[in-house]
């Protein structure tokens, strides 16, 4: 107990303390807002990294159409319904999507 009252009337223990006090939970850049901006920015990268490589198929997907007749014919069969003159389009919604759509 005595050693104990010693720390605490130590000028220099108590100056350390309150820093300590300070930087861990009243500071703005405390060790837990570092820790959530750590988080953050980790999952930042991951999205970063995702649409990198989003962008590297869409270039080859627009250089293959932009070359390519056939492959831009069936692009836009597949993405937006086109059809040729005299044809029928059926679409086939699997069950899975029709209980989605509800």
């Amino acid at each position: 107990m005595q050693k104990l009252l010693s720390i605490i009337k130590n000028k220099y223990y108590l100056s350390l303390i309150i820093f300590f006090v300070w930087m861990l939970f009243l500071d703005r850049n405390d060790f837990v807002s570092q820790y959530e901006y750590r988080q953050k920015l980790s999952q930042i990268r991951k999205d970063q990294d995702y649409y990198k490589e989003e962008i590297i198929k869409v270039k080859k997907d627009v250089k293959e159409l932009s070359t390519d007749p056939a492959q831009l014919e069936k692009f836009a069969r597949e993405k937006y319904l086109m059809k040729r003159d005299g044809e029928d389009i059926f679409i086939i919604v699997p069950e899975d999507e029709e209980k989605k759509d509800k």
